[in-house]
C-alpha cells in the first residue's frame, strides 16, 4: 500500500490527499426502543448489540437509501395486510430486513419479499409450480407472512420471540430456549446472525422513520411508487405465450414481469377452475 507524506521541518504529516470532507458520529443511543411495543431490556449486552446494527445500517448508505425508496412503493400494501390480520406494523421492517422489499433468493433458496423457504410457503397456501411462485406476489406472500406470524406468536407468547423463531426457524429457536432455560429471545445465546436479527430490525424502523436524523434526505420524485394506472386481468384460461398476451395488451414482455414477478416461466397453465389476476399499465 503506498503512503503519501509531505514534510514539515522535523515532522513527518499525512498529505492533503487523505484529507476526507465527511464526519462519522456513533448513534445517540440515550433514549429507549421497543420492537411492536415490547421495549428493549438494557443492558451492557443488549446496547453493544443495537449500537453495532444502528451503525452498520446508518452508514450503509446506498442499500439503506434503496431501502427508503422502496419503503414508499411496498408499505402502503403491507401495513394494510397486516393491519387487517392484527400483526403489528413493525413487522413491516421485518420484511426490509428479510430482502430489502425485493424478489430475493437466498443461498438457502428462501425467496421472496417475504424470504419463505418452499415447505412453509405451500403449508401457508402459496402456490409454488414451473410457472407461478406466489412467494413473489406482494399481497399474497404478505398475507402468508401474517399467517405464519400468527402460528409463531401463538407458540412463543412474544412478538420479539417471532422475530427471532421466523430468522432461525420455529424449531431451533424453541429447542435453543428450552437447553438454555430461557424464556426470551434477548437472554438467548444463539448463532451470530439471529443474535443481531431483531437488533437489524429494530435499527432500520428507526432509521426508515427517522431517516434525516441519520442524515439521509429523499425528496418526492426520487421515492418509488406502486404504478397509479394498472388493469388488472382475470386469467382463467391457459396462455401459451407470454409475450404474446403482453403485445397483445399493449405493453412489453419485460413489462408484464415487472408488474407480475410471480409468473416464473414464458406461459401460465391454468388448471379448471383456478383464477389468476394479471396486472398490466393502462394503455
Amino acid at each position: 500500500m503506498l503512503i503519501f507524506l509531505s514534510y514539515t521541518s522535523n515532522t513527518t504529516t499525512l498529505s492533503k490527499f487523505f484529507d476526507l470532507p465527511q464526519q462519522i458520529k456513533a448513534v445517540n443511543l440515550d433514549r429507549t426502543f421497543e420492537f411492536a411495543g415490547e421495549p428493549v431490556p438494557v443492558n451492557e449486552d443488549t446496547r453493544e448489540r443495537l449500537d453495532r446494527e444502528l451503525s452498520v445500517n446508518a452508514y450503509w448508505q446506498s442499500t439503506t437509501l434503496l431501502n427508503l425508496k422502496m419503503s414508499h412503493k411496498h408499505f402502503p400494501v403491507v401495513e394494510k395486510i397486516l393491519k387487517e390480520n392484527g400483526i403489528p406494523e413493525d413487522f413491516k421492517y421485518l420484511a426490509v430486513a428479510e430482502s430489502g422489499l425485493r424478489n430475493l433468493t437466498s443461498s438457502a433458496s428462501a425467496k421472496g419479499y417475504w424470504q419463505f423457504m418452499k415447505p412453509a410457503a405451500t403449508e401457508m397456501g402459496l402456490e409454488i409450480s414451473d410457472d407461478v411462485d406466489e412467494r413473489m406476489h406482494i399481497e399474497k406472500s404478505t398475507k402468508a407472512a401474517c399467517n405464519y406470524i400468527k402460528q409463531l406468536y401463538k407458540r412463543f407468547g412474544s412478538w420479539s420471540n417471532v422475530a427471532g423463531a421466523y430468522n432461525v426457524g420455529p424449531t431451533s429457536f424453541a429447542r435453543t430456549l428450552s437447553e438454555q432455560k430461557e424464556n426470551s429471545y434477548y437472554d438467548i445465546n444463539i448463532n451470530d446472525e439471529t443474535s443481531r436479527y431483531l437488533f437489524r430490525i429494530i435499527a432500520i424502523k428507526e432509521i426508515v422513520k427517522n431517516p434525516q436524523d441519520f442524515g439521509y434526505y429523499l425528496e418526492e420524485q426520487h421515492k418509488y411508487i406502486h404504478h397509479p394506472n394498472l388493469k388488472s386481468i382475470s386469467i382463467t384460461s391457459s396462455i401459451s405465450s407470454l409475450a404474446d398476451f403482453a403485445h397483445q395488451n399493449n405493453t412489453t414482455y419485460r413489462l408484464l414481469k415487472y408488474y407480475n414477478p410471480w409468473l416464473i416461466s414464458a406461459k401460465l397453465n391454468v388448471t379448471p377452475g383456478k383464477e389468476y389476476v394479471i396486472k398490466i399499465p393502462e394503455a
